[in-house]
């Protein structure tokens, strides 16, 4: 009986065992499957391979962000900070004495030139002036015998008239001696001169000069090239469909070619109320708030307009990877395993993204902080997946 007994009971267990591995109703594989959808993908690593990368696991902070405005434009400066010097009356060019580059103060001599018909213009001042005397003179003596009867209205209308006619030449020629910034009060003929300074309307950069020594300069043609870059300001293509969420006083960050965005700061100030003649955008002007001495008219510039600001749970930004058009955090699950959770980012701002997980997260949970791209790597790859 012993003999039979024992074979029965090893068939009796092999069946059992074999039933358990092979469940028909797949209890073992759903399981699974629940699982994997509650969790996500997962990475397991060992301790080494975490002291090796610097794995560094934070929480989510409530923190105030600030949604921006992507905007291109340029460095620009207003028409009072930029001047082409030039003459009204052709002459030599007989001294220059600055340089390009050189910094200019307002009404600093730029260049002196001669020309004749300024040393006309003096006389002919001169000679009007002297003359215009004799006819003051004569007036009140024709007004006094026009009082006591003796002589003619018309002779005091004579008078009159002539005094008249000298004073607007005086008048003009005053005009014009100013134009060669000449102060008619102090003209003599001791200091008639056949030379006139060229002066700097306006302070700043000498950019450029356009004469040399012995030149004749001809009028209305620039001669020197004056910028104050002060005033330098950006002016922001805004497209139509963002007009709306910009109004001055909002803060602007932006960088020029080779340097990020955030290196310099501005301001709006202004938003222009018309589109542009060739294009659906209307130019937002905003201040600098620092002027550094890299920055110049013309500079393509890529800004950030500061637009709304919220109170948001948010992870600093290096916590936030991506494959493709998804984003994605890891999550420390149990530990040394790092759950990959699927978010939606929002406002981001100094180093922190507004993060939107699609499933529930607790506030205190664990987030990767620092390694967060190694972990998608692994998981890209196929690599340190743990199922359960």
């Amino acid at each position: 009986m012993k003999n039979i007994f024992l074979p029965l009971l090893l068939a009796t267990t092999f069946l059992t065992a074999c039933g358990v591995a092979t469940d028909p109703a797949g209890t073992t594989d759903e399981h699974a499957n629940e699982t994997a959808a509650a969790h996500g993908a997962e990475v397991h690593l060992t301790a080494e391979q975490i002291n090796a990368i610097g794995l560094v696991t934070g929480t989510m902070e409530k923190r105030g962000l600030t949604t921006s405005l992507k905007a291109n434009g340029r460095l620009v400066l207003p028409p009072d900070k930029s001047a082409q010097v030039s003459v009204l009356a052709g002459g030599l060019v007989r001294d220059i004495p600055v340089r390009e580059g050189q910094t200019v103060t307002k009404g600093q001599v730029l260049a002196t030139m001669e020309n004749m018909e300024f040393l006309q213009l003096q006389q002919d001042y001169l000679e009007t002036s002297a003359n215009l005397r004799a006819l003051n003179a004569d007036l009140k003596r024709q007004q006094d015998l026009h009082d006591e009867r003796i002589n003619a209205t018309k002779t005091l209308e004579r008078a009159q008239a002539d005094q008249s006619i000298a004073l607007a030449k005086q008048a003009g020629m005053a005009a014009k001696l100013r134009l060669f910034g000449t102060d008619p009060s102090r003209l003599t003929p001791e200091s008639i001169s056949s030379t006139f300074a060229v002066r700097a309307p306006i302070a700043g950069n000498l950019q450029h000069i356009a004469v040399t020594l012995g030149q004749f300069a001809e009028p209305n043609k620039p001669l020197f090239t004056v910028v104050d870059n002060s005033g330098l300001h950006i002016d922001l293509n805004i497209f139509e469909q963002d007009v709306a969420r910009v109004r001055a006083g909002q803060k602007v960050v932006f960088g020029h070619a080779g340097e990020p965005v955030g290196q310099h700061t501005a301001t709006v100030y202004a938003v222009n109320k018309a589109f542009e003649s060739d294009q659906q955008a209307v130019l937002v002007h905003a201040k600098l708030d620092d002027n550094g001495e890299e920055l110049m008219p013309g500079m393509y510039i890529e800004a950030l307009i500061m637009t709304d600001s919220t109170s948001a749970w948010s992870l600093p930004n290096d916590a936030i990877v991506s494959n493709g058009d998804e984003h994605y955090i890891f999550v420390e699950d149990e530990p040394n395993t790092f759950m990959q959770l699927a978010i939606r980012t929002g406002a981001s701002e100094l180093g922190y993204t507004e993060v939107m997980p699609m499933s529930a997260l607790a506030p205190d949970a664990k987030v990767v902080v620092k390694g967060a791209y190694y972990l998608l790597s692994e998981l890209t790859k196929g690599s340190g997946e743990h199922d359960h």
